[in-house]
């Protein structure tokens, strides 16, 4: 009987769980027994394992193998356990040094020739590694660079599993790139110091091409500086679309924490760009209105996968046509937008994903969206119907939504007059990214980093305003115009316009322009 201890680790939504592989091997019918909670991808791996070791010319132990995953009560899933199971198991056979099992985290799948494949998670399962006290971690070679980012790890990529063994026999391959990184803290949720180092990534459309629509240019300076989510109502051309996808490019790079988090989501979710393991830029999600629940939040009986709304991790998530996607789908996101947490739960494990986005809604005032301006007499629709196709955006979805602003299509004088004039996104980034140094300096200290993230009663507690100042909105919130929700969303508007405006503290002016930025007829 001989029993050998190899580790990897187990990622349960971005969190990784250090396990031990314990191969036991003993007298009876040869076979291979698997225990531990293991996945149907994990029972798969005794027949990937058994071809990977024969056609790495190693013999395969003629015993009863039994494979332990421990701690048992935790779910396991995925493929990435394949190395550390071929290596626990020739450790007991004595094909390689049981001791030099015990140093090293092992991660990868393994393909029937023995090659390494590369699989999801590593970032985090990297992180947890470094945590616990394990530097040298193997990985596949196209895993290197996203495992590299942790601090700390000494990364070994390794093309297949004769290289491994040859490693753990003490004859590592030529060429083998042993490199600690020094881009991330080893913890997430440390505080960052400095920002990655910016990727170059194509540039993204420019916020000079959206011609004749200063309200909505406003509107998304404004949801870009403070972090605030964005309702745009207007008829088809009006540039509700064009004013979305160039959000994004206002946002300033992610700062290394927040990089990491996005990282290790995207891993997860393996939408990771091929050649680019560190996610520097927001993302942009923006699904079709088909989309069920389960895919905006999440989805998965065993493995259960981050959906688009934390892949829209500090950065954008937008729905066009919003009342066509479904009410359920829509008020899914109601809870994250307060908390900027999701969890899925389901039978057999409980999962949080972040998902601190901003989010942008867009639709037509009408289903048949055949009205072209305020003028324009072509729509049909009766005024009931209209009613009906807005009120799909539920009140209290609407109420969590901090602009609200109602567009209309340009006329070809203002597209004449605009046209190559507006102002590009690298100035108004430039603006926003100002603005936001102008947060940091008021809420540092606090766990909170936009204006739209503060709480209504520590903004009003912490940073109090002249009530001369919010005479307008006290007057709005006193006709029923402004729910109290509303109220506070307005006061953060108003901080934002002022930190645009290079203000110490709104004043009546950014009261009356953020009050503005409420969508007559909705919440406010």
């Amino acid at each position: 009987m001989a029993l050998a201890r190899s580790l990897a680790v187990a990622v349960v939504g971005i969190e990784g769980h250090l396990v031990e592989v314990e191969a036991d091997l003993a007298r009876g019918l040869p076979g291979l027994t698997l225990i531990g909670l293991p996945d149907a991808a994990l029972h798969e791996a005794r027949d990937r394992v058994r071809a990977a070791v024969v056609n790495s010319r190693e013999r395969w132990p003629d015993h009863r193998i039994t494979v332990g995953l421990f701690p048992a009560t935790l779910p396991k899933s995925g493929s990435g356990f394949d190395l550390a199971m071929a290596a626990a198991i020739l450790g007991a056979a004595g094909v390689v040094p049981a001791a030099a099992l015990g140093s090293r985290v092992l991660i990868g799948e393994l393909a029937l020739d023995g090659r390494l494949r590369p699989v999801r998670g590593v970032l985090p399962a990297v992180l947890a590694a470094v945590e616990a006290g394990l530097a040298n971690i193997v990985v596949p070679e196209p895993n290197a660079g996203e495992a590299s980012l942790v601090p700390g790890a000494v990364v070994e990529p390794m093309p297949d599993l004769a290289s491994v063994l040859g490693l753990l026999r003490g004859r590592p391959r030529l060429g083998l790139a042993r490199f600690p990184a020094a881009l991330a803290p080893a913890r997430v949720s440390e505080p960052a110091s400095a920002p990655p180092p910016p990727e170059r990534e194509p540039s993204g459309p420019d916020l000079a091409d959206v011609a004749g629509q200063s309200r909505g240019r406003l509107a998304v300076e404004v949801a870009a500086a403070g972090g605030h989510h964005l309702f745009m109502q207007g008829p088809p051309g009006s540039g509700k679309t064009m004013l979305a996808e160039r959000l994004p490019g206002l946002l300033p790079p992610l700062d290394t924490v927040a990089a990491l988090e996005v990282t290790a989501v995207h891993s997860v979710a393996g939408v990771l760009p091929v050649g680019r393991p560190l996610v520097t830029r927001p993302p942009f999600r923006s699904p079709h209105h088909s989309a069920t629940p389960a895919a905006l939040v999440g989805s998965g009986s065993a493995v259960i996968r981050p959906g688009l709304a934390s892949q829209a991790h500090h950065g954008v998530l937008f729905l066009d046509e919003a009342p066509e996607f479904g009410r359920t789908s829509l008020d899914v996101l109601r809870q994250p937008l307060e908390s900027g947490v999701i969890e899925v739960a389901r039978a057999r494990a409980t999962t949080r994903f972040p998902a601190r986005f901003l989010l942008v809604l867009a639709a037509n005032p009408c289903p048949c969206s055949r009205a072209r301006g305020p003028r324009d007499n072509t729509c049909d629709c009766p005024s009931t119907v209209r009613r009906r196709y807005l009120a799909r955006l539920s009140g209290p979805l609407l109420d969590r939504i901090d602009i609200q602003v109602a567009l209309t299509a340009p006329s070809r004088a203002e597209l004449r007059a605009d046209r190559g004039l507006g102002t590009s996104s690298s100035v108004v980034a430039e603006r926003v990214a100002s603005a936001r140094a102008a947060m940091r300096r008021r809420l540092a200290g606090t766990p909170w980093r936009r204006n739209a993230e503060v709480p209504g009663p520590s903004l009003r507690r912490q940073w109090p305003l002249r009530p001369a100042a919010t005479r307008l909105a006290d007057r709005a919130f006193e006709r029923g115009l402004l729910t109290a929700r509303g109220l506070d969303r307005v006061l953060r508007v108003a901080w934002t316009v002022a930190d645009l405006k290079g203000e110490d503290r709104p004043g009546p002016d950014e009261i009356g322009l953020a009050l503005d930025l409420r969508l007559p007829g909705g919440s406010a």
